[in-house]
């Protein structure tokens, strides 16, 4: 592994942000100590690292703490540019237009998802999944862009990058969500890029070392249910 000082990561195993910046230390070849984090009842380390936010995942290196996924994924590929394969691409223009539609799953595509758990109704539950596949749809546009229409495996080109962790870390989560809503959201007939970029990212040795268990996700979800109150499933 990389030789890479003191590492620390404050982590949810279900969060697709800690999901994230895991994919990124793996990418790299990174060592570091894991620590899951109790984000329903925040614990010590969370509020004395993140207090701003007092969110995970929290990257402490050196004793000095980093927060927000995507701040944490360019300091790795920034500090350790030597070690592993690059995520962010080297031209301009590309690692504008990845960081332009990473922030648009994480202001479009995570609260549509999330509200869908939250839901305290069918209706507003069914208004999220609107939003949900919204912002895939939009998605599959920017993904004939990226992946040149699907001539490149992946959004980086041969080997997953920035766009891909982004995109990549919320699927495992499309899976629980449509084992307990019984809800497709990545449909060939509709999104046919990203369903064929989806199973090649699941196929990458980074993807089958890290990513959870779509039903790890599912238990978690039930527990948010059952703190902040939400609408059960339709029969």
């Amino acid at each position: 592994m990389a030789g890479e000082g003191d590492l620390k990561l404050l982590g949810l195993l279900v969060s697709p942000f800690v999901t994230r910046v895991r994919l990124a230390l793996h990418i790299k070849g990174l060592s570091y100590e894991y620590i899951e984090t109790d984000v329903l009842d925040k614990g010590e380390l969370l509020l004395r690292y993140n207090p701003v936010h007092k969110k995970v995942p929290v990257l402490i290196h050196n004793g000095l703490p980093l927060c927000e996924s995507q701040v944490i994924v360019q300091y790795v590929d920034e500090v350790w540019a030597a070690a592993g394969k690059p995520i962010l691409p080297a031209d301009p223009y590309a690692r504008a237009t990845a960081r332009f539609w990473a922030a648009y799953v994480d202001d479009k595509l995570f609260p549509a998802w999330l509200g869908i758990l939250l839901a305290p109704t069918e209706a507003a539950r069914a208004e999220k999944v609107g939003e949900t596949l919204a912002a895939l749809a939009q998605l599959e546009v920017a993904a004939a862009e990226c992946l040149d229409g699907g001539k490149k495996p992946f959004f980086a080109g041969d080997s997953i990058g920035f766009l891909d962790l982004a995109v990549g870390c919320n699927m495992f989560w499309m899976e629980a969500l449509r084992r307990m809503f019984g809800v497709t959201f990545l449909d060939a007939g509709k999104t046919p890029l990203l369903v064929a970029w989806a199973g090649r990212f699941a196929g990458t040795e980074a993807a089958t070392a890290v990513v959870p268990d779509p039903d790890d996700a599912v238990a978690f979800a039930r527990k948010l249910q059952a703190k902040y109150g939400s609408a059960p499933p339709a029969n």
